[in-house]
């Protein structure tokens, strides 16, 4: 292989992680996935989305909301009620999403004694505790 078609692979590489990073952070976040497991059964109401979602602020679910509908993850659906309504569901992108999510935090279950001890020992070697 020369060096030109290596030197490109590499800068294709990096200009799609550039491009995926910014989603990945998105949908990675502790929120974010906690809002979307949320929405898995069903349309939501901000408030009771609030109750599930233990320890968000209002100002967080308000602002995380925002950015999954504008990632095309959920929809808003404003009721013309007095006072109104507004529910919250996961669009079919949304939906997609949920089966990674929910084998990740398999995987996490599967393996956090093992994370535990990890850090644990990280922690003794260096003298540190969490970032």
């Amino acid at each position: 292989m020369d060096l030109t078609t290596s030197n490109d692979r590499i800068r294709h590489v990096f200009g799609e992680c550039r491009r995926v990073a910014p989603v990945l952070a998105r949908v990675g976040d502790k929120w974010s996935v906690l809002v979307i497991m949320a929405l898995i059964d069903g349309p939501c109401r901000f408030n009771a989305l609030k109750r599930r979602i233990d320890g968000i602020s209002q100002q967080m679910l308000t602002r995380v909301l925002k950015l999954l509908e504008r990632d095309g993850m959920v929809t808003r659906t404003t009721y013309p009620t007095n006072p109104p309504q507004v529910e919250y569901a996961l669009t079919e992108l949304g939906l997609s999403l949920s089966e990674p999510v929910m084998a990740l935090g398999s995987w996490v279950r599967g393996n956090i004694d093992r994370i535990e001890d990890a850090r644990e020992r990280y922690d003794g070697r260096v003298g540190a505790g969490p970032a």
